[in-house]
């Protein structure tokens, strides 16, 4: 697999390029955001680097990553990694936001960082940016009415009283799991395993960072219980009874 690495540290990155390569990836290095861009963009002749990930530092020479990261979003599908020094939720919930698949703190141990790569990797082929994913999630292919919230997963939209909602693809995937049996809990191991496609124990701070920004950006932080010790479960209202 190639892997774009966008960092602006020569020494950081020639590094983890070296690791990667013990590994199998072959990496490509971008030392600012415009690099990083110029590397994703089609080139003149019509063609596209085949990357499979991207790994974006956000302390960029150019501009701040979260602008990167939004920009790769609205060229390219291909998962990106968050890699950076800022471990505060909100730069998490701020980066998944904007489209990014994962988000990993500095200092990180190698594999940890490898395990997501290849979690974000098990995904269909690349497509442009905008084009609907046909089997990307694990929903159901009725539209479901969820109290306020409606999914839609064949065109894999949500709305709220109505009002579309953006959710990246995880969330969407996240949301439409726990939608499939309102009020059932699922285990942590569960939800990684179907939504992340992977075991990996460390992938739970990443679903803690979904729960919390899905809750946010529906305005319903009661719609996703938290079931201490064991994992989520949707919490849709019952219709209120008329007389």
């Amino acid at each position: 697999m190639k892997l774009l690495l966008v960092e602006d540290d020569d020494h950081v990155a020639a590094a983890l390029r070296a690791v990667l390569a013990r590994h199998g990836f072959e990496s490509v290095h971008a030392r600012s955001g415009e690099e990083a861009l110029r590397a994703l963009l089609p080139a003149p002749g019509g063609g596209r680097a085949a990357f499979g990930v991207v790994l974006l530092d956000l302390g960029l020479p150019d501009q701040d990553g979260f602008r990167v990261c939004d920009r790769i979003r609205k060229v390219t599908t291909t998962p990106v990694i968050i890699v950076t020094a800022r471990a505060d939720v909100r730069s998490r919930i701020h980066g998944l936001n904007l489209g990014a698949d994962d988000y990993v703190v500095k200092p990180y141990d190698i594999g940890e960082l490898l395990a997501r790569i290849h979690a974000v990797s098990r995904r269909v082929p690349l497509r442009r940016a905008g084009e609907t994913p046909a089997a990307d999630a694990p929903a159901t292919a009725r539209t479901q009415t969820l109290g306020r919230v409606t999914l839609e997963p064949p065109a894999r939209r949500v709305t709220v009283d109505g009002t579309p909602v953006p959710l990246t693809r995880k969330e969407f995937d996240l949301l439409a799991l726990l939608g499939r049996r309102p009020g059932v809990v699922f285990r942590r191991e569960q939800i990684i395993s179907e939504v992340w496609r992977t075991s990996w124990e460390g992938t739970g701070r990443t679903l803690e960072v979904h729960v919390a920004s899905l809750r946010q950006k529906l305005g319903m932080p009661e719609l996703i219980e938290t079931v201490r010790g064991v994992g989520y479960r949707l919490a849709v209202p019952a219709a209120p009874q008329t007389a």
